[in-house]
């Protein structure tokens, strides 16, 4: 549908609806086009009573969806925030639009007494909010004052519902989107001009607040960077389309992510996995890149967010290199400092194992502690700690609320090698002792060498007390591994062909279990290559890995 036909679909029963308030939305005048990507096949399973969400299938068998008690938190959440809209508008069928028109409906039948439970999560409504708007068209289309006019006030409700939630302090990830579902709003309405200028000045406090100089979300999360791009472009449109300057700050924040995206980013085009990340969907990471006219290249050392790349050829080395987020971002932060990921001509090698999709309980809880990356763990205890357990758990939900506060960066790049040079605190507080870790990967991309250190802090006023370490490097799925010279070094097959030698200062070598979170078809089985050993009498491991053919 063009965007006269969308325009023509969205005004015409204003005509009809006189009653409407004057103090808020009146109508509808565009519909900002929704650039995730679509399955027109979805359509027909929800239709046919079939709602896969959050990788669950629950069968209404002829009930509304919407009455469903015992249910998975996450498949609830995606389903009271209305993004699979998307599939129904692709269908373009009339059977879609009235499914469509049905589904809002009954909704708001259910709902239009209700301010609690998921559905009422800002975050949850914001989604809800910007799903409408950008699909409205579908609904609409053939629709009866009636509906019009629950629908209208239904959005009226939801713009109350989170400018009140703004203004009472919300904070974090929440904040984010419910502004920007705010300043859609006002864009897609009449009847919200009057509170335009406030939503656009709320927007570019907030995305200078959260989006870092180099162009990191505060929360060190790539995948909230791609969420955040399918909103932002879209908006960008909508301002367009009312022919409205487009605020510079959100000009900015746009040419400042793209980059940072394309810095997260291996040779399979799939984003690292530090602090949440999980699977990544190769043609919605495309579809954000597209919008890069200058097609920038990668960001090499961003301060600001604590990352780190290198690049030899066609080998990517990714390095977190900063410390926690604050605790209102870091709900699904991880405790990876100093962990690396390595690829190798489109292959991943060298990963951590990521965030699972399912981010619940103990699959959650596992994939943010330090064993569950590429770096040393002391102990096997955490670099940071997790709110967990009572208020704390209540109050915080997850945040890290101790970890690393002094993370040290040093970088050199010249024709021969790029190579940084990185420290952490967070097991001062514990151990006493800090972690230091040095890697250099050579131009032609065929050798990775790399320095753990783990020293006394000045304050301990004592040497080197014996603990126990692991030093971790876990393999992607797709990574054959075996032992070779008794156990001094570790082949690494790839299914390019391509075939990489691990050694470690001639001290012996474990491969062990792992689990790779991040996988299309859910957790996997891998394995990790594992140097044990103590702090007092191998407080060095210099290791390397290099290519063989």
């Amino acid at each position: 549908m063009g965007l006269r036909a969308a325009r023509r679909v969205l005004a015409w029963p204003v005509r009809q609806i006189a009653d409407l308030s004057s103090r808020g939305p009146r109508a509808l005048a565009i519909a900002p086009q929704d650039i995730r990507t679509t399955d027109p096949a979805i359509a027909d399973d929800i239709y046919a009573g079939h709602f896969h969400f959050a990788g669950r299938i629950v069968d209404s068998h002829g009930t509304s969806p919407f009455d469903f008690t015992e249910v998975p938190l996450e498949w609830e959440t995606a389903l009271m925030g209305f993004a699979w809209l998307r599939h129904l508008r692709a269908a373009e069928t009339a059977l879609a639009r009235a499914n469509a028109r049905s589904l809002i409906d009954e909704w708001i039948t259910r709902q239009s007494r209700q301010s609690g439970g998921i559905a009422w999560q800002p975050q949850v409504a914001a989604r809800r909010l910007i799903s409408w708007l950008s699909h409205s068209p579908l609904p609409l289309e053939g629709a009866d004052a009636h509906f019009y006019r629950r629908f209208m006030k239904s959005i009226g409700r939801h713009v109350t519902f989170l400018s009140r939630q703004v203004a009472d302090g919300l904070d974090g990830e929440a904040k984010l989107t419910a502004v920007l579902a705010l300043m859609q709003a006002s864009l897609c309405a009449t009847g919200l001009e009057s509170s335009r200028r406030k939503y656009e000045k709320l927007l570019v406090n907030t995305l200078q607040a959260q989006v870092l100089p180099d162009g990191a979300h505060i929360s060190r999360n790539p995948q909230v960077l791609v969420d955040l791009l399918l909103d932002l472009l879209p908006l960008r449109q909508a301002f367009t389309a009312r022919g409205l300057s487009i605020p510079q700050e959100l000009i900015s924040c746009v040419d400042r992510v793209l980059p940072m995206l394309r810095m997260m980013r291996h040779g399979d085009a799939t984003l690292a996995l530090f602090n949440g990340m999980g699977v990544t969907a190769p043609d919605t990471l495309a579809t954000v890149l597209a919008y890069d006219d200058a097609r920038g290249q990668p960001v090499m050392n961003a301060h600001y967010a604590g990352y780190q790349r290198l690049e030899g050829d066609n080998t990517i080395v990714v390095c977190d290199a900063g410390a926690p987020p604050p605790p209102p971002y870091s709900m699904r932060a991880h405790a990876g400092a100093l962990s690396f990921e390595m690829s190798s001509q489109g292959q991943r090698i060298i990963v951590n194992c990521g965030a699972p999709s399912q981010m619940r309980g103990a699959l959650r809880e596992a994939a943010r502690l330090t064993a569950a990356h590429s770096t040393l763990t002391v102990a096997d205890t955490s670099s940071c700690r997790f709110a967990s357990g009572g208020i704390a758990r209540a109050v915080c939900d997850g945040a890290i609320i101790a970890g690393p506060s002094q993370v040290e960066t040093r970088r050199g790049d010249d024709e021969l090698a790029s190579e940084i040079d990185v420290s952490h605190d967070g097991y001062a507080a514990t151990f006493h002792l800090l972690h230091r870790r040095r890697l250099k990967l050579a131009a032609d991309g065929w050798r990775l060498e790399g320095v753990d250190t783990l020293s006394p802090t000045a304050k301990s006023g004592q040497g080197l007390e014996s603990v126990d370490y692991a030093l971790r490097f876990h393999l992607h799925t797709q990574v054959r591994a075996g032992l070779i010279e008794n156990g001094q070094g570790v082949l690494l097959a790839l299914p390019t062909g391509e075939a990489w030698i691990f050694h470690a200062s001639g001290l012996p070598l474990t491969l062990e279990e792992s689990v790779f979170f991040a996988g299309f078809d859910g957790p996997r089985t891998t394995s990790q290559i594992v140097i044990h050993g103590d702090a007092a009498s191998q407080p060095e491991i210099a290791w390397v890995l290099s290519r063989s053919q």
